[in-house]
């Protein structure tokens, strides 16, 4: 039974002779795959919007095409959406990485055609939507230059999200967190609320997310001391929900207020909260995935 396809690519993508040819050879194969570009910022969350009858949507292009087409799809009621395929293009490609998606468009567009189908949360903040994660209060570039010595105390990706958090000029953000069993008030420069499990070109923010498991996974940062630094170090290893500098929870919301406009990253798009609740959505789309897919939970 052949399926109706709808391609979405970002137009800053259209000239990839490598996913061209691979269209080419896929509707050679009887697949009807309609492509439509995108010429400027909506026209993705437009074109996945609209109803028809298309039985897959492709996100061709980066995370922010990705998340334009998850709008698009959430704008439709559930019974009516398409599943949803990923062929990563754009610079960083965090989620279509964490799930194991190809890097390679030929690879990507088969899987897309001939992969499972899997019902995976997608995250709400108020009323924009997220399926990777919502960086709270730095920006989506994730640098790494702190003092060599502690390259050797953490992993690489610790590492990394230490890096962020001491290289940047990071403007102190004051507030409370709310969460089912707890609140916690102060102040802190990083919070990274995940549904998939990295942000920032591949560093690992939140790695036991799962997008299957109804919940989101929470990681704040508070004031780091820099006598403390060997402490948050170590806790950024635990992952522990009671940790002094570095918490972790697992939630199926979150909600956070703070003195000020905060701004927040999701899933690459900038946008501005002073009060902000975060929920997970469970199954609300279905989403093409590896059989393997490191992302998805053994019991959801």
């Amino acid at each position: 039974m052949s399926r109706k396809v709808q391609l979405i690519l970002n137009g800053k993508a259209a000239g990839n002779d490598v996913l061209q040819t691979a269209v080419a050879r896929q509707r050679a194969m009887g697949n009807t795959i309609e492509v439509r570009v995108t010429s400027e910022k909506g026209d993705a969350r437009r074109f996945a919007s609209e109803r028809g009858e298309v039985d897959l949507l492709i996100s061709a292009g980066g995370d922010g095409t990705l998340n334009e087409a998850v709008h698009g799809l959430m704008d439709i009621p559930e019974a009516a959406r398409p599943a949803l395929g990923v062929v990563p293009l754009g610079t960083a490609n965090d989620f279509a990485t964490s799930c194991g998606i190809p890097s390679d468009p030929e690879q990507a567009l088969s899987l897309c055609l001939e992969g499972k189908e899997v019902a995976v949360d997608v995250g709400k903040a108020n009323e924009h939507w997220f399926l990777n994660a919502a960086s709270i209060g730095f920006g989506a570039e994730i640098t790494a230059t702190t003092p060599p010595e502690l390259k050797h105390l953490l992993g690489p990706a610790a590492y990394a999200v230490m890096g962020a958090i001491l290289a940047m000029n990071v403007h102190h953000y004051r507030g409370r967190l709310t969460l089912p069993d707890r609140e916690i008030a102060g102040s802190g420069p990083v919070a990274i609320v995940g549904n998939g499990r990295q942000a920032g070109g591949g560093v690992q923010v939140t790695p036991r997310a799962s997008v299957n498991d109804g919940l989101l996974d929470v990681l704040a940062v508070r004031d780091i001391p820099t006598l403390a630094l060997l402490t948050a170090a170590r806790e950024l290893q635990e992952l522990s929900p009671d940790g002094e500098y570095i918490s972790y929870w697992q939630t199926p919301w979150a909600e956070v207020h703070t003195e000020e406009v905060i701004p927040v990253n999701l899933d690459g798009e900038p946008v501005q909260f002073s009060s902000v609740r975060y929920e997970a959505v469970p199954s609300a789309i279905r989403l093409i995935v590896p059989s393997n897919c490191p992302l998805l939970s053994a019991q959801p």
